[in-house]
């Protein structure tokens, strides 16, 4: 039986300044990688990864394609060492799925064939860009609530949301007054996000109903909540206008928790996600049920790793965040047999 593998691509949070700089420095692949991404945007990029500051990295719009830049990065110097050796040559490890936390499912979409990396990254761009405008427009943010439940957690957020737009004269933005679950993590670690005064009150709601730790996330908006929404409408303007082929490897959407390859379906994905919840659990789930043993996070951090460990028992989880990491993770594949020799 063939070992099956997924490919997991880290979302924003995990940005650190000088990411990527020490596999840029070690891999002609790593470094074409950058080199497109910042000829597509017309910017050094990998300037803002490699040297910051830290608070223009931190800035939504560079965030979110500097971390899909370095992630793929990752990808194209671990196949690069698994391909060339000094007496042959080994093919490419190829996953059975791959899948990306919220923008990471950008990455995740390069990596099966589906978006190329300079559409992929202009189009990061606007997403964080149309996402950190909406902030501004409607005040919010994004808490992680450690130690409660799912079911007990949404019926915090549907009380605070009920607390919150009974006070309200005004209700012209659809996020007003709202406050929902963003991001099923992992049994519980699950993040709420929305309207300020909605927030507040589901943090304060939730230390009152048990919740071991809430944290504040510094993010610049309400993420995968009803605030985004007009955003995603934005989105879907500028998806429209971008080349999206057919996945040639299943690719898990962040909404459904279910694999997509149909173009249309992945367009569809793409532009509501930013206003859903990530469905996080259900998607490492789905993919252990449907045989994936082998979890390779690829990308900055190792909070997907941390995850699935929580999600999943008796998985193999292994990690890139780094030219080091490659070589260590080149000598593990090889060892389980997962690639051919030529």
């Amino acid at each position: 039986m063939t070992t099956q593998v997924a490919f997991l691509f880290p979302g924003q949070g995990s940005q650190t300044v000088g990411m990527g700089a020490d596999v840029y420095e070690a891999s002609p692949a790593a470094r074409r990688v950058f080199e497109s991404a910042d000829t597509a945007l017309g910017l050094s990029l990998s300037s803002i990864c490699f040297q910051g500051p830290d608070d223009v990295l931190r800035q939504t719009i560079n965030t979110q394609p500097a971390i899909v830049v370095v992630s793929l990065a990752l990808l194209a110097a671990l196949q690069e060492a698994l391909t060339k050796r000094p007496s042959s040559w080994s093919s490419p490890l190829l996953p059975s799925y791959t899948a990306g936390h919220s923008v990471g499912e950008y990455a995740a979409l390069v990596a099966s064939g589906a978006l190329r990396l300079q559409d992929a990254v202009q189009l990061v761009r606007e997403r964080g860009r149309l996402m950190h405008h909406e902030g501004t427009v409607c005040s919010g943010g994004m808490a992680a609530i450690i130690g409660m439940n799912a079911e007990n957690l949404q019926e915090v957020c549907r009380e605070a949301t009920a607390q919150s737009t009974a006070s309200l004269t005004d209700s012209s933005h659809p996020g007003l007054g709202q406050i929902s679950v963003a991001n099923f993590n992992a049994p519980g670690q699950i993040v709420i996000s929305g309207e300020q005064n909605a927030l507040n009150l589901a943090m304060e709601l939730a230390k009152s109903k048990g919740a071991k730790r809430v944290i504040p996330l510094a993010v610049s908006g309400a993420f995968h909540s009803k605030v985004m929404q007009p955003a995603a409408e934005g989105l879907a303007r500028a998806l429209a206008s971008c080349e999206i082929s057919d996945a040639t490897i299943p690719v898990m959407g962040n909404i459904h928790a279910t694999p997509l390859t149909d173009s249309q379906a992945i367009r569809e994905e793409l532009a509501q996600q930013i206003a859903a919840p990530v469905q996080w659990i259900h998607t490492i789930e789905y993919l252990v049920a449907a045989g994936v043993t082998i979890f390779l996070e690829i990308g900055p951090g190792q909070a997907l790793t941390g995850m699935v460990k929580r999600i999943a028992k008796g998985v193999t989880t292994l990690n890139v965040s780094s030219a080091t990491d490659i070589e260590k993770t080149v000598g593990i594949i090889r060892e389980m047999g997962l690639i051919v020799e030529i």
